[in-house]
């Protein structure tokens, strides 16, 4: 759902609305997203900025919308390990392993969108804000479903234990900390997510 903040105008669904994200897309994997102008999208796309401006108030939005896209391909994906009715204990251990593959599958095979992605993250983009909250979420069900199921202890605050378990993911969820161990990323976070399992046993 377009929100002020997105920086997006005019009707939801429009063709051409749909033909600039995908335009920007390339665009920015070409030549970097902050490199490149609303001229220099405008002069690609073949359309006036005027345009443009008609469906997205600023470079940044666009950007928004193209984060978007992958954090909802992401948020299916750890969405449905949560439904699959594995023990808590087994989807948070997933939970891990899949966000580290889908982060570095996403945005690291393709190096010239880091930048929009480190620039969502840094600034508090929309985009990046709305993917945060819907994993909190996440979590914050997992750590519920284990206590109920005596999987979890229960003694430990449940946002006390959230908050703890989102900084652990960030580590594997943050583009600019995922660079510093991309080549070990998988083993780091099966490794983590033990870890956090180990500290939640009852």
């Amino acid at each position: 759902m377009l929100t002020p903040q997105s920086g997006q105008r005019g009707p939801v669904d429009h063709e051409r609305r749909d033909q600039i994200i995908a335009a920007a897309n390339e665009h920015f994997r070409h030549y970097g997203y902050k490199k490149t102008t609303m001229a220099d999208l405008a002069d690609a796309i073949g359309l006036s900025k005027a345009y443009i401006y008609k469906f997205f108030a600023s470079k940044q939005a666009i950007g928004e919308a193209i984060c978007s896209l992958q954090h909802e391909r992401m948020r299916v994906d750890l969405q449905a390990i949560m439904d699959d009715g594995k023990s808590a204990s087994e989807r948070m251990r997933r939970i891990f392993v899949t966000l580290a593959r889908d982060v570095a599958s996403l945005f690291f095979e393709d190096r010239k969108l880091h930048d929009i992605v480190y620039s969502a993250v840094q600034e508090q983009w929309t985009s990046a804000e709305a993917f945060r909250l819907a994993l909190h979420g996440m979590v914050e069900r997992l750590i519920h479903e284990g206590r109920e199921s005596g999987e979890f202890e229960r003694k430990t605050p449940m946002d006390e234990t959230c908050h703890a378990i989102m900084l652990v993911l960030q580590t594997i969820n943050h583009p600019l900390l995922l660079e510093t161990h991309l080549e070990t990323l998988d083993s780091d976070a099966a490794t983590l997510a033990n870890l956090v399992l180990r500290s939640l046993a009852p």
